[in-house]
């Protein structure tokens, strides 16, 4: 069983309104200081794979045709 974590984050330039309406609101609640914040998405998955090289070309390859928009998206693959 391999384990593993995929972050997924907005590349630079591409606006994130659900991440300007976090930084208004956390401003709104007193949190002062806060600069910019980015929203993302994190997906933990379990394989039942025993070839680690194999798993994280599947979970590569899940990430570009399902979990992540390549276009405006980037992910990270992290096996724990």
């Amino acid at each position: 069983m391999i384990k593993a974590r995929i972050t997924v984050t907005l590349k630079n330039g591409v606006l994130d309104p659900q991440g300007k309406a976090i930084e208004h609101a956390l401003s709104g609640l007193g949190f002062g200081g806060v600069g910019a914040v980015r929203q993302g998405k994190v997906f933990d998955v379990e394989l039942a794979e025993g070839d680690r090289a194999k798993a994280e070309a599947d979970l590569k390859a899940m990430c570009d045709k399902l979990l992540a928009n390549t276009v405006i998206e980037n992910y990270s693959v992290t096996l724990i």
